[in-house]
This record gives structure tokens, C-alpha cells and sequence, in this order.
């Protein structure tokens, strides 16, 4: 059915891909792989791999997608964290935000969201990020001043 030679190459250097998601398939919920995957077709859900992702032109990804190393010419709807390497082709468009180690973008390549890049950037969140806490202004009682009430947007008078 398929021979191995005919497998395309997800970047230079890499292995081929072991699992392929065809233009004409759409899968749904999460898809985890150990290996190499190639996206030509739809994806909605979860994607993850331990390894490489390639993200064909015509591919629709609406999921969270994380990976070793990547390279999207297609759409993304959702984050994206790589741990090492992410090559944006001129066709990528990325609506979310993107996380990788090292981050290549072509010129004509698209993402709506945040961007963090650096040895840091690639490793998973080991826990979420806490907004910092305000004390509340404590409230003054009525009558206890001397002073007259303040208007205006600074205190001041007009």
C-alpha cells in the first residue's frame, strides 16, 4: 500500500513519518504519537508527539499541539508548544500562542497570539502561573476627615 521511500521528509535530517492524517481525514478528541506525524488533512481535539510534526498546506489543526520539532505551512487554531525547533512556512497561519525553543518564521507567515522563545520557552509549564494578589483599598469612614471631598479624575479640583 505505501512504500516507505515514498513517505515525505518532514525537515531536513528527519526521519520520515510513521503516522500520516491524509487531506481526506478528519479526526476528532486526542491523538497522541510516539514518532513522527505528517497532517495533510483535519485535526480537532489534542494533538501531541514525542517526536516531529509536519503540518501539510491544506492542513486545519483546532487543537492544542505540542511537539519536539515542528514545521506548519497550514492553519492552526489553538497553542503550540515545541521543545525544540518550530520552521513557519510562508502559507503557516497560527490563531493561538507559540511556544519554542527556536523559532523560524518565512516571510508571508501568520500568528495572532503570543509569542515566547528561548531554552525556556520550549520546556512544558510545570505549574500554572498565579495572577499576583492586590490588597483591597481599605474603605475610609464617612465624617472622619476634615478635609472636602476631592472631584475630578485625580482628586483634584477643576
Amino acid at each position: 500500500m505505501f512504500q516507505k521511500n515514498t513517505m515525505p521528509i518532514l525537515r531536513e535530517g528527519a526521519q520520515e513519518a510513521e503516522t500520516v492524517i491524509a487531506a481526506s481525514v478528519k479526526v476528532e478528541g486526542d491523538f497522541a504519537s510516539q514518532g513522527n506525524v505528517l497532517i495533510e488533512g483535519a485535526v480537532e481535539g489534542k494533538l501531541s508527539t514525542a517526536k516531529d510534526l509536519r503540518v501539510g498546506e491544506r492542513a486545519h489543526i483546532a487543537a492544542d499541539v505540542s511537539a519536539t520539532n515542528a514545521v506548519v505551512a497550514g492553519e492552526i487554531r489553538g497553542n503550540l508548544v515545541v521543545s525544540e525547533k518550530l520552521d513557519l512556512e510562508p502559507t503557516a497561519r497560527i490563531m493561538g500562542d507559540v511556544r519554542a525553543k527556536i523559532l523560524t518564521v518565512a516571510a508571508g507567515a501568520v500568528i495572532n497570539g503570543r509569542v515566547a522563545m528561548g531554552p525556556e520557552a520550549g520546556e512544558p509549564t510545570k505549574r500554572p502561573v498565579q495572577a499576583p494578589k492586590f490588597d483591597a483599598p481599605k474603605a475610609e469612614s464617612a465624617g472622619a476627615s476634615n478635609e472636602e471631598p476631592k472631584s475630578g479624575v485625580f482628586g483634584g479640583q477643576h
